[in-house]
């Protein structure tokens, strides 16, 4: 096939274009640059752009480095930023994948291609002739929390070459044949901010303005904040606290308050019901007009930990119970809705409370 590959220097993308030549395909590569504003610091695009042409240039393949800086703070820090501002806490990764890498990338490049590949940890299945986002081989590097947001029209078009393999596999392949990223290692950055801290990034954009930070048991304050944008629900590193440790269990968005609760028994940073909104299934609805409850695992963060659930839909509103404790419920992320056997996702919706 006619292939579109999208790497970033990494060695999951790189090693992915090896399997995809050693299949013996039509490849062109692709990064995507998102140029920094002069004060967001060095994100290290030079650096992934070298490391991308040496892999280019080691498999004798075109590479072509496309802009859509304008395109993604435009909706994506967008997004960001105003989900903060909210006091909800944002997943600037998810609105990456659906409307940059796989969007107006997409729209403007990837159409001309048979396919897209990524070095994503995910896979796909097939069902009744509908096509799924599936779990990857390794429940740790697993990403399909960072998919649930993509289109079924992006999906049918995509493909994860080394999803169907553990981390330690795709490093011995890279070490194998010499990549020059092979011993490189994993970026932490939040999709393309890249080596820029994000507290740093929030600070840049909403500033600080300090705050009490309240005991909510006792409506004591044990200290300040510098600003409830920096702080989501079920954090507890970060609160300069003694005495800890203490989790943030509330925010009071009008005065600027952080209420928290003590000790790792505390049963404020759990709950049991996650109300959702903007519902969004991938390949459809999978259980049609049904109102439920169905079962379902679920992920309300980034964690090789499924939990098990059922799904109701109340019209507009959709609800998971848990079965077991979820810490951290955190209204503006996204919880990730899979089936019984946490195989295949069928999508995801934003947490209200």
């Amino acid at each position: 096939m006619k292939i579109a590959a999208l790497i970033s220097g990494g060695v999951d993308s790189a090693v992915t274009v090896h399997c995809l030549k050693e299949q013996g395909h039509d490849l062109q590569l692709f990064y995507i640059r998102i140029g920094m504003d002069t004060d967001e610091g060095d994100c290290a695009a030079e650096e992934d752009i070298e490391m991308c042409q040496l892999i280019a240039r080691k498999y004798g393949l075109p590479l072509e480095v496309v802009s859509l800086h304008e395109e993604y703070w435009d909706n994506v820090m967008e997004y960001a930023l105003r989900t903060v501002k909210e006091g909800r806490t944002p997943n600037p990764d998810m609105m990456c994948n659906r409307m940059i890498k796989f969007g107006y990338f997409e729209q403007r490049w990837g159409h001309e291609f048979d396919m897209t590949a990524t070095g994503h940890y995910a896979t796909t299945d097939v069902v009744d002739g509908v096509k799924y986002l599936a779990t990857a081989v390794d429940p740790v590097k697993d990403q399909t929390d960072f998919l649930a947001q993509i289109t079924y029209d992006q999906l049918k078009h995509l493909m994860f070459p080394i999803g169907n393999m553990p981390k330690e596999e795709v490093r011995r392949i890279a070490a194998e044949v010499r990549m020059p990223n092979a011993y490189r290692k994993d970026s932490q950055g939040i999709c393309f901010l890249g080596q820029i801290n994000y507290n740093d990034f929030i600070r840049r954009h909403l500033g600080e303005k300090k705050g009490p930070i309240i005991e909510i048991e006792t409506g004591r304050k044990l200290g300040e904040h510098n600003g409830f944008w920096f702080h989501t629900i079920g954090q507890r590193r970060g609160l300069g606290l003694s005495g800890g440790p203490w989790y943030v269990v509330k925010k009071n968005v009008h005065d600027n308050v952080i209420y928290v609760s003590g000790g790792y028994d505390t049963m404020r940073q759990y709950g049991r019901e996650l109300r959702l909104a903007e519902m969004h299934f991938i390949s459809g609805n999978p259980w049609g007009e049904t109102t439920g409850p169905v079962d379902i695992m679920f992920k309300n963060r980034h964690t090789p930990v499924f939990m098990k659930g059922k799904l109701y839909n109340e019209g507009e509103e959709w609800i998971i119970r848990s079965e077991q404790d979820v810490q951290g419920i955190a209204p503006g992320q996204f919880a990730v809705i899979y089936d019984e056997k946490a195989h295949l996702c069928y999508g995801s919706g934003v947490i209200t409370k």
